[in-house]
Parts: C-alpha cells; structure tokens; sequence
C-alpha cells in the first residue's frame, strides 16, 4: 500500500481505538489493549458474553466511562483533547430506558438537540422529519410513559439522531420489543446505513448481526477474539439450515422449489420455511428470492448458528480463565 493509499483509508476512519485498557477501583482489569478501526458506513457488530468488555468499551468511547490508558478518536477528534468535537460526532442508544416519562416525543428531542447547542428553530423541523421516519409523527404529543416498548426504542433511536451524528453506537436496541417491531427496527436501522451512518451494534440476537452487519468484532475475557468481515466468516459456512419467518402464508411455493433443489428447501408449517445454506447459495440470495415470490420475511434463525458456537466457545474461556 502507497503513503497517498494509506492516508486516504486513515481520513475515513469513523472510529479508532488504541491500545486501550480500563482497569476499574477494584482492580478489575475490563478491558486489555483493544485496539481497532472503523470506517465510514462500517456496520460493525461488537459481541461477546457478559464480561467480556462491551459495555466497557462502549461506556469509553461514548465518554461514560474514563480510559485507564490508550486513545479513542471519533471522526478523527480524541476525546481527550476534543471532547465536544468528538461527542458532537456520536449518538447512543443504550440498552435501558432512560427517557423522560413525562415528556412528548416532540419535547424529548428538542431538549436533546439543545444539549448540543441546537436552537428550536432548527431543531424542530429536523425532530418531526425523524419522528415522521420512525412512525412516531402521530403520537408526537404524546406523554413518553403511554408509549409501548417498541415505540420507546423508536424513540430513543430518534434521540440520538438528533443532532445528526456521524457515528451510532445501538446497545441492544431491540431488546424486549416483539417480533413486528424488531422487523421494523431493523427496517430502519439499515436505511441509516444506506444514508452512509456509521454503525456499532450489540445484541444478543445473534441473527441479528448475521443478517445486517458488515464486520463482526467478538470479545472475550476484555480482549478481541476475532475482527472479521462478515462474508469472510460466510465463506466458511459449507452446509447450514436456516428457518425463515414469514409475515403471511405461504405462496407460490411449488414455483419457489423449482428454483431450489429439494434438499435446499422444506415446508415445517404454512408460515415457516427451511432453507439449506451453502457457500455458493448465501443467506442474502436465499432472503432475496424468497421475497421475489411475495413473500415478506420478518426474521431468520439457525439451527446450527455459527456465532451462537463462537458465543458459546467464548463463555467457556472465560469460565476456564476464571477457573
């Protein structure tokens, strides 16, 4: 690689992390020199059993928690030197509520813009233009504490969006909402990406990161495991059954074996099909064609998960370290 090609990659780091280490008051020893990169419109999945360090980083990069040693940047701002610069280039999501229940919609996101120096005036077109995408327009004036769960994550989505971040960092967003919401989420989720939006994803939903991320970062014992594109780690998937959720029953199935051998797929109920995944016949042509024949698919699972194994592979470590 040439200096001019080696500048260019580093003017489009999003995110970068050096050697960074948190040792917490107790002597806990979090997080032990992780060091990596993210560039823009990366969506990356940071993953890894209870710990392993997540929460730590995250805590880190969003300015929460203090580092012990090691440096952060965020759109090339350390947020040491440059800590507003760098806050003013990131959004969060967290995992728990933390919305004021007693506020609209519309109040939560005009208070938010205001934390970063964002008048009225401009912020009120920008928080019902979110509020309109994340369908939530029509209960702009609703209290917070009426809201469902799915609506609050919307929410919380919005509030972070608000004074239009380069970089999303979405802690578990889709816990504890049902199925049509996680659907919608990720509906969501995917067009922030496609608007070129930076993205860091946790979650439990392991399918989750199969399904929507491009890079897979796995954590265990504060220290990465594994940092690898997500099509690099399909490639090693040789024979795999993947079960597709359909939203209603299924149509034009005999036309959609036709494309398929009959070992590649089987019918296990009128909303639930299974699919054989192969090296040459990904997840994505699978999604893609089962959708040409009218189908809406509103999740997919494995039955024999790769990452699950790796989650699971890791807990291990960490209890034989702990041992």
């Amino acid at each position: 690689m040439s200096v001019f090609d080696f500048m260019s990659r580093m003017k489009n780091l999003a995110l970068e992390l050096i050697n960074v280490n948190k040792i917490y008051s107790n002597g806990l020893h979090a997080v032990k020199n992780v060091s990596f990169q993210v560039y823009y419109s990366d969506f990356i999945a940071l993953l890894g059993p209870n710990g392993s360090g997540k929460s730590s980083i995250l805590g880190m990069i969003s300015s929460l928690i203090n580092l012990t040693n090691g440096f952060i940047k965020i759109c090339d701002f350390d947020i040491k030197q440059h800590s507003s610069l760098a806050k003013n280039n990131i959004g969060v999501v967290p995992q728990e509520f933390n919305l004021n229940i007693f506020e609209t919609p519309l109040q939560v996101l005009v208070s938010q813009a205001g934390f970063y120096g964002i008048s009225k005036v401009f912020s009120l077109p920008n928080a019902n233009k979110l509020l309109k995408e994340l369908r939530l327009i029509d209960k702009k004036h609703t209290q917070v504490r009426f809201l469902s769960g799915g609506m609050k994550r919307r929410l919380m989505i919005a509030r972070a969006l608000i004074h239009k971040p380069k970089v999303i960092i979405l802690d578990e967003p889709t816990a504890g909402v049902d199925v049509e919401s996680r659907s919608s989420l990720w509906e969501y989720i995917l067009f922030l990406r496609q608007k070129g939006l930076t993205i860091i994803l946790t979650t439990h939903y392991l399918e989750e990161a199969e399904k929507m991320c491009n890079r897979m970062i796995f954590l265990s014992c504060g220290k990465i495991q594994k940092d690898i594109m997500m099509n690099d780690f399909f490639r090693t998937i040789k024979n795999e059954r993947y079960i597709f959720y359909l939203k209603e029953e299924i149509k034009q199935l005999d036309a959609l074996r036709k494309k398929l051998t009959g070992s590649q797929i089987k019918l296990i109920n009128e909303l639930t099909i299974e699919i054989n995944i192969t090296s040459t016949f990904g997840i994505s042509q699978a999604l893609k064609l089962v959708e040409s024949y009218g189908m809406q698919v509103i999740d997919i699972k494995s039955k024999n998960n790769k990452l699950e194994n790796l989650f699971i592979d890791s807990v291990n470590n960490e209890f034989d370290n702990k041992s």
